[in-house]
């Protein structure tokens, strides 16, 4: 097959932000990923600045970083209003905390596929104390598709969740279709986004995601101890975080008041203190993305894997990721007996 067209200069791109690439070729992002160069330098500065100026660390960096996090992440994903954006530590931490704040009645519901990295699963299957039901289905092309769902929902489903991109196979849930069946059941959607954001355009809006998680040390191209945490508005003020500190409260700003009252939207989840040579990292990589062009990057790395796969299955290896485009992300699996 031929590549698609490319966008960017991709020497250009690797000279000047990934200077690894000169030694060899970097192939394991679905682990951890090189940090372009505007991210290290942003956050080398930001730790200099707390060396060098830490009476001003706080109104000159920490304030001004975290507004632009939630702008950036606002329009990247295509989010309504930035307090439906959230810093997290992993894709973990977003989805406990999550989990352990919606209101679940006995009886309820969750379904997932039955190859989840464990960062989908563990915090739904926690909320079993609760009387919650985890209903772990066999994956079909993969990954969740609205086929099983139409045979496995019921009147007790509260909520639906699945990796954007698995991080095994590198199947790629269709979320569109995904988000519309849930929005038509009034089931609530979760993403684990961790494997896909960098590499393929997310719109919260138009794919009806109700929850997204992702920590930034794959292909958001962060710092590990970070990432992004999306709650759609309307489902945020229903939720009862079990974990709150004063940054997430109404009266942040009054210590003495004592009062618990949790923020609008995703804000009620900011039970810490901020990563804030991360903020800078996932700042810098969401920026250099949107630069690129996200349809473009899809475009060129999908090319790259439905490429790769032609030539291992022409070898011979056995591809455990699904051949058509629409139904794979950059991941590659396979593998060769001797």
């Amino acid at each position: 097959m031929d590549l698609a067209p490319v966008y960017y200069d991709v020497e250009a791109l690797r000279e000047n932000e990934f200077p690894l690439s000169k030694e060899f070729t970097y192939l394991n992002h679905a682990s951890i990923s090189p940090l372009p160069q505007r991210a290290e330098k942003a956050a080398h500065e930001a730790i200099t600045h707390l060396a060098n100026n830490a009476f001003a660390f706080w109104g000159e960096q920490v304030v001004p970083i975290f507004n632009q996090f939630l702008e950036e992440g606002r329009r990247y994903l295509n989010a309504s209003e930035t307090n439906e954006i959230c810093p997290i530590t992993s894709t973990s931490a977003g989805l406990n905390a999550v989990a352990n704040a919606i209101q679940w009645r006995e009886g309820d519901q969750v379904i997932l596929c039955d190859v989840e990295f464990p960062s989908n699963v563990y915090p739904w299957l926690a909320q079993e104390r609760h009387g919650v039901e985890v209903k772990i289905v066999p994956a079909q092309h993969g990954t969740l598709t609205v086929e099983l769902l139409e045979r496995e929902v019921t009147s007790r489903t509260r909520l639906i969740a699945v990796s954007a991109v698995q991080f095994f196979t590198g199947a790629k849930a269709n979320l569109h279709a995904l988000g519309e069946f849930c929005r038509q059941h009034d089931i609530l959607f979760a993403v684990d986004a961790i494997q896909a954001i960098g590499h393929m355009p997310i719109n919260v809006e138009a794919m009806h995601i109700d929850i997204l998680a992702s920590g930034g040390q794959k292909s958001l191209m962060a710092l590990t101890g970070v990432g992004l945490l999306y709650v759609r508005r309307s489902a945020a003020d229903k939720m009862i975080p079990s974990s709150i500190g004063p940054n997430a409260t109404e009266d942040w700003e009054f210590w003495l008041h004592y009062n618990p009252k949790p923020l609008e939207g995703a804000h009620r989840f900011m039970s810490g203190t901020f990563n804030v040579p991360g903020l800078f990292t996932v700042v810098e990589s969401l920026r250099l993305f949107e630069e690129l062009g996200r349809e473009h990057i899809d475009a060129y790395t999908t090319a790259l894997s439905t490429l790769a796969i032609e030539k291992l299955v022409e070898k011979g290896f056995t591809v455990l990721t699904p051949y058509a485009s629409q139904y794979h992300g950059p991941i590659v699996t396979f593998q060769y007996a001797t």
